[in-house]
């Protein structure tokens, strides 16, 4: 995680952000408020507006999680995205629990970013910028309000800062007391995710030890296995020259989750004492989902007036005329790294749509990002009912991806997956072959199936191929 110190960029509390006390704030403020007067889609009901008023207000208290600095930092790293001179790896959870908090969770969500990392580093000799799906993605937007089992009607699981995954009405009341324990834990992931990456565990010379309990039953560990040999022989021979950076002992890693629960974000957002640009301090890199994206919705509108660098996810009914009045709304002013265009397609439909889409925005020449989330456009219902996804589709839609950026010229600037470090059985395929009739054995996902640490593996590997071929 880096490191800013804060009293280089201390994020100062806008007053009147909330309107709660019904004071008015400054011209910034009121700007920062603007997005209350749009229609916001996929919020919960609170059943309590005093309640919600209440923590907000604890949260606009609290210490913010993530620095200007830093934030600024990665908007320089997704210049170079935009530029082709670089590759973004971004994964983690599909959505984050409270009670997955736990250092040995994060610790193996942690490892498998570092695997991946590596392997798309080594192997298409191109840096990698590490966006985690971590600290915050405890919110989901769902494609329906309700959830009905055995005739029983209750509001859906909307992730752990909204309600509770148990099928009870206690349960499933949203409270919005979860939002303090959602800033919280990422409070605690975010600690943990910096003693790690600063404090020995992510230094390259251990690439052997992100391993040792992987190798010997996984095709995909034992494929790592070997490159992490000759990537020791060539750290002895850097060594033998006298070369050992400190780059090698350290890793950069930032913090996002799509910025859904809109009093939340406002919550933590914060103006920069020096310059008086707003940042939502809740992470580093927020994206705007495929359900929100309206240009008209609140959603957008207070991705407009913050300074974080910024992702739209686009689905497949997304239009050349959507994408440029998106770039338009949320980078006016051209910012090469603030704006990242994250496609799901679908593998069955990324050939058609994708390259239209890419043509227009790079005739508008505005600088973007482009990113391949392959998972949710590849989703499914197994047999046993369980929602699933086809690694080989995954597959499918990041060959397409690839082969439409070579066609177009254009830079194909990364990968945005939902993956565990943990042995789950969630998506069928791989080169440790789950089935559906394995599906049941380890499915633990709070939402959406994600690949397992094999898969993830198995999905670097064949990424690196693909950018080390455009």
């Amino acid at each position: 995680m880096t490191a800013t110190a804060p009293s280089e960029r201390w994020l100062d509390h806008a007053p009147g952000l909330g309107g709660l006390s019904g004071e008015e704030g400054p011209p910034a403020g009121a700007e920062l408020a603007s997005w209350r007067k749009r229609p916001a889609a996929q919020q919960p009901d609170w059943p309590d507006p005093g309640r919600l008023a209440a923590v907000t207000a604890q949260l606009r208290q609290l210490p913010p999680l993530v620095f200007a600095g830093e934030c600024d930092q990665l908007t320089e790293r997704l210049a170079a995205v935009a530029r082709g001179e670089a590759f973004l790896l971004q994964g983690g959870d599909c959505a984050e629990t409270f009670a997955g908090s736990t250092a040995a969770a994060v610790r193996a969500k942690l490892q498998t970013l570092l695997q991946m990392a590596v392997v798309l580093t080594y192997g298409a000799s191109v840096p990698v910028v590490k966006i985690g799906r971590l600290a915050g993605q405890f919110a989901k937007p769902r494609s329906m309000a309700t959830e009905i089992r055995d005739g029983v009607e209750l509001p859906a699981y909307r992730g752990d800062a909204v309600n509770g995954l148990e099928f009870s009405a206690q349960a499933r009341t949203p409270d919005p007391g979860r939002l303090l324990s959602a800033y919280h834990s990422s409070a605690v992931t975010l600690n943990l995710c910096r003693a790690f990456t600063t404090g020995g565990y992510a230094d390259l010379h251990q690439v052997h030890a992100w391993n040792q309990d992987f190798v010997a039953d996984s095709p995909a560990g034992r494929r790592y296995e070997r490159l992490a040999g000759e990537i020791d022989r060539a750290l002895s021979f850097m060594r033998a020259c006298g070369a050992d950076p400190q780059e090698l002992r350290t890793v950069e890693l930032y913090s996002s989750h799509e910025a859904l629960l809109l009093d939340y974000e406002h919550a933590l957002t914060r103006l920069d004492s020096r310059t008086g640009r707003a940042y939502d301090t809740s992470a580093h890199f927020l994206w705007i989902g495929e359900r929100t994206r309206a240009t008209d919705g609140a959603h957008v509108e207070f991705a407009r007036s913050i300074s974080n660098p910024i992702g739209v996810k686009v689905g497949p009914d997304a239009t050349a005329a959507d994408l440029l009045a998106l770039t338009a709304a949320l980078n006016p002013g051209r910012q090469a790294g603030r704006l990242t265009l994250i496609t799901r397609m679908g593998a069955g439909r990324i050939r058609d749509v994708l390259p239209g889409l890419v043509r227009a925005v790079a005739e508008d020449g505005g600088p973007v990002a482009w990113v391949c989330d392959p998972m949710h456009g590849n989703t499914f219902d197994a047999p046993s009912g369980h929602k699933t996804r086809r690694f080989d589709d995954v597959l499918a839609e990041l060959h397409a991806f690839f082969d439409v950026h070579r066609a177009a010229g254009t830079h194909p600037g990364g990968i945005h997956i939902e993956f565990t470090g943990d042995n789950v059985t969630e998506c069928v395929g791989g080169s440790y072959e789950i089935v559906a009739d394995d599906l049941h054995q380890r499915y633990e996902t709070a939402c959406d199936p994600r690949l397992n640490r094999s898969q993830a593996l198995d999905l670097a590997f064949t990424v690196a191929d693909s950018y080390r071929h455009q």
